[in-house]
């Protein structure tokens, strides 16, 4: 009579342990999510902060500023030729 009543203990064992099961998967499951999805945001703002730097590196303030001839001074120069 002994046996059976170990079966129940351990079944109820079973059924306590896999109980608890679900809830410590999901505090396992949550710090390297949560962790995911902080670095992904991390990485969304480091790649646009390059982006907008890399807009100012090809902006025209910093280009040099080309000085073409004034259209009167070379037909000037066409007149005297």
């Amino acid at each position: 009579m002994q046996t059976p009543t170990k079966k129940v203990q351990s079944s109820t064992r079973d059924a306590d342990s896999s109980a608890l099961s679900p809830g410590i998967w999901l505090s396992l499951a949550t710090v390297p999510m949560l962790l995911g999805i902080v670095g992904i945001k991390a990485a969304s703002d480091l790649l646009s902060a390059i982006g907008q730097g890399s807009e100012e590196v090809f902006r025209g303030d910093r280009l040099p500023v080309l000085h073409f001839p004034d259209s009167e001074k070379h037909s000037q120069v066409e007149i005297l030729e």
